[in-house]
């Protein structure tokens, strides 16, 4: 029989999911390693969460599932043994991982929550809504009966355009009708918070929140409306996701080429 989850890290997931307040949004400047992670931690922000980007970028790998499973969580473990806040991490599509073996691993990383999304990425297609609800509520009873109230916030790819290439919705309107379809689905089946990875009109997201049965994420791009703004619409959650390290990486090679030139 597996090891309960620890007091400390039941504490940590109850207080990740108390922060998810609509109209309050916790902000997520996401990390890739315990430096920043610490970094993260010290200014102030509540919680730590993992971009799957920089986490597999720092290892040598690129994103999408392409780093190996126990390497990307064993950064995770590191994370969250590195600072005294909650983490919650992204576990992208969950690494093939039957959902007990996924909940063990969270477990055993120390995640207070987790990032799970509904890209196949062995196809570069969606997964099927009501199977990807099916697998997001075993993964919830594989949780709940191990005791731990690990926070499942639950992806959703419909606005990544590749995944759509010839087959699909197509305008906005049919594109956020879906992504409301599927926020609602795996909200039944126990997801925390959804979270439509680049949708950031103000009028498109406003009738996203009006229509989803619980917290929203909302990931922080250049031309999303500014915080207050995404407040107001009722957003619970904003990330960075990979935005960060890119622009820290950006920022260390022009130096580097600075260096170079002088």
């Amino acid at each position: 029989m597996s090891a309960s989850p620890t007091a400390e890290l039941q504490a940590r997931c109850e207080q990740l999911r108390a922060l998810h307040r609509p109209g309050a949004p916790l902000l997520l400047p996401n990390a890739w390693d315990v430096a920043s992670a610490r970094a993260v931690a010290a200014a102030g922000f509540p919680v730590v969460a993992t971009t799957s980007g920089g986490v597999a970028a720092t290892l040598g790998f690129e994103d999408h599932e392409k780093a190996p499973a126990g390497e990307m969580f064993a950064a995770a473990a590191r994370i969250a043994r590195g600072v005294d806040v909650p983490t919650t991490v992204d576990a992208e599509a969950g690494y093939g991982l039957e959902p007990a073996a996924l909940v063990a691993a969270l477990r055993s990383a120390g995640a207070a929550g987790c990032n799970l999304e509904d890209t196949d990425h062995a196809t570069g297609r969606l997964r099927d809504a009501d199977r990807h609800a099916d697998w997001l509520a075993a993964v919830r009873r594989a949780a709940t009966q191990d005791g731990y109230r690990l926070v499942i916030n639950a992806r959703i790819d419909v606005f990544i355009g590749p995944f759509h290439a010839g087959a699909g919705p197509e305008t906005q309107h049919e594109l956020v009708a879906e992504a409301v379809r599927r926020a609602n689905a795996y909200f039944e089946a126990g997801a925390d918070c959804v979270f439509p990875i680049l949708l950031s009109e103000a009028v498109a997201l406003r009738r996203f929140t009006e229509q989803v049965d619980g917290p929203v994420n909302v990931l922080r791009l250049p031309q999303a409306p500014p915080i207050r703004e995404l407040a107001a619409l009722g957003v619970a959650r904003v990330s960075w996701g990979h935005l960060l390290h890119g622009a820290g990486l950006a920022r260390f090679t022009d130096q580097l080429r600075a260096l170079r030139d002088s």
